[in-house]
């Protein structure tokens, strides 16, 4: 064996003997103490580390668990566990001086619970007032609060709130900042599994610390957030039938208590009410917010919204406090296609006659939301103007009534004008004073409602152009004693033509609608309609008097004389 072999050997020997012998040489347990009360310090939370072991390889110390307290305002359970934590240190001073000098810190499967009250402060948010007082004191103390690296590896973060039940999951939780120190500004990542899938990411640089409130930190980040599914957030009651696919790209700047966020939010298959189905096309809007981060609440400056080519207005105010975002939100929008518009009905609850489709034509909406985002109200007015719903023959839905009237209406429905005003919860859809104009039925005018399981509830008038009796109907039976009784002769049918108004209920689903008429107010407004025709006042029971209403005149014949 030559001599420079032998050499390395020794070496060799000697590294392999210092690895295996100096952990055992270094009372690392020794620090332990010292580890706890400088981290307990920092945040201002009695912090627990399990036994240490030295690593000369990994150049770090190694504990077996990990146990931060919460702040006792809000729990009596940890802030924060983990199986496992590495503390790298620096090996020189460590060895020769027993100085612990720490270089990073990686926290492996750790487990954080973020808890709300209904002031809406959170449980973290005094940890910024620990850390800002702990670094004060660092003049007359020999501990280094700035950290090299945090890690903090496949995590879990349950959010939860003081005054509910309801807790939502974030997993595979992955946080890293460089350079960690209370009081500059240090780059931080985090990404994390959204519950029911989806992806979340924040990158950007966060600090100094708030001495106050962790929450008033100053940030500037891009948020992204992956195919986030909003009914299995935690945030939304399950019985309110909200739900969507969320995907927004952002840019989040906060700074002195203000945060302003820009950006792009994409909601697909949109749910909006309790018995809706999801919308096939998507929502998009591009935003800019102000939020106040000490009052809670926030300014959505005019965004535009779109649904296919359909493009409103959308602003308002919002205030978030507790458990649940309460909104003042208006939409405006001015003659948006209509076919585009036809996608997202379902989300409403409102479905298109089956085998009917709306082509050309455009909306107007004035509408506001209001209250809780869990129990949404929206209310306002819209308007359909020069539509056509194709393959819709309305006169065959209305047979009852088209057949007493002599309409067809043909096989396509055109709509000169829609208008209602509307009021819309989680539990269904309000219609008032609701006016449609079919040139080829009329005017219908009524009001009613859509339910959460989309039954129709409507009661409606016809006024039918030029109707003309038609014999053999119970209508027209009345119809031809009236001209008979008012010396008219022979049959109703075929006679004058006017306007009749049909008063009936409209039932069924907006896929599928029943139309029912009110056989006696379709009497009536024969009869009225008829002595619209005859232009002969009816005797009435007082021979040489005739009754302001020619109605009343024919009741009267039906009276029994005075002794």
């Amino acid at each position: 064996m030559s001599s420079k072999t032998r050499t390395i050997l020794i070496v060799v020997g000697v590294l392999i003997v210092v690895i295996v012998g100096v952990p055992f040489l270094i009372p690392v347990s020794h620090f332990r103490p010292t580890i706890e009360r400088q981290a307990s310090a920092a945040l201002g939370r009695k912090v627990d580390v399990g036994n240490l072991r030295l690593s000369l390889l990994s150049g770090s110390l190694s504990a077996e668990n990990l146990s931060i307290a919460d702040d006792p305002k809000f729990s009596q359970s940890p802030f924060l566990t983990a199986q496992s934590v590495k503390v790298g240190v620096k090996m020189i001073p460590l060895i020769f001086s027993k100085v612990l000098k720490v270089t990073g810190v990686t926290i492996e499967n750790p487990q954080v619970t973020l808890i709300r009250n209904p002031a809406g402060r959170w449980n973290y948010s005094s940890l910024g007032e620990s850390l800002a007082k702990a670094q004060s004191a660092k003049s007359t103390s020999t501990s280094d609060l700035s950290i090299q690296k945090l890690t903090l590896k496949d995590g879990k973060i349950i959010v939860a709130s003081t005054n509910s039940q309801r807790r939502s999951m974030y997993e595979h939780v992955n946080v890293s900042a460089a350079g960690l120190s209370p009081n500059s500004r240090f780059p931080v990542t985090v990404s994390a599994d959204l519950p029911g899938g989806g992806k979340f990411k924040l990158d950007g640089n966060v600090g100094p610390i708030d001495e106050t409130d962790a929450d008033l930190t100053p940030a500037d980040a891009k948020l992204t957030i992956e195919s986030l599914n909003l009914a299995t957030t935690g945030f939304i009651d399950p019985s309110a039938g909200l739900g969507g696919i969320l995907d927004l790209d952002a840019h989040l700047v906060s700074q002195n208590g203000e945060a302003e966020t820009k950006g792009t939010a994409k909601l697909s298959k949109a749910l909006l009410v309790a018995g809706g189905s999801p919308a096939s096309e998507p929502v998009t809007v591009d935003f800019n917010a102000r939020y106040d981060l000490r009052k809670d609440t926030g300014v959505l400056h005019p965004s535009t919204l779109k649904i296919g080519n359909a493009t409103a207005k959308l602003s308002g105010a919002f205030t978030s406090a507790g458990d649940s975002t309460v909104v003042n939100m208006q939409i405006e929008g001015q003659n948006m296609p209509a076919k585009d518009l036809e996608a997202f009905l379902p989300a409403l609850g409102i479905h298109v006659p089956q085998g009917a489709s709306i082509q050309g034509g455009t909306l107007n909406a004035n509408l506001t939301l209001s209250g809780p985002t869990n129990k949404l109200m929206t209310t306002g007015n819209v308007g359909l103007y020069s539509a056509k719903l194709v393959g819709f023959d309305l006169g065959s839905k209305m047979s009852a009534i088209s057949s007493l009237a002599g309409l067809q209406t043909g096989k396509d429905l055109n709509i000169e004008k829609l208008t209602t005003n509307l009021r819309m919860t989680p539990e269904g859809l309000r219609a008032e004073n609701f006016l449609a104009v079919v040139p080829a039925l009329g005017n219908l005018v009524g009001a009613g409602t859509v339910d959460s399981r989309n039954n129709l509830d409507f009661k409606m008038a016809a006024t039918l152009k030029n109707a003309v009796g038609v014999s053999g109907s119970p209508v027209s039976s009345a119809a031809n004693l009236l001209s008979q009784l008012t010396g008219g002769g022979g049959s109703a049918a075929g006679g004058c033509k006017s306007d009749i108004t049909v008063p009936f209920l409209v039932k069924g689903t907006t896929a599928n609608p029943q139309f029912v008429p009110d056989v006696g107010g379709i009497a009536a407004g024969f009869l009225k309609s008829q002595l619209g025709c005859s232009g002969r006042a009816v005797p009435g029971p007082n021979l040489g008097q005739t009754p302001t209403d020619p109605l009343s005149g024919l009741t009267g014949l039906f009276k029994k004389p005075k002794p």
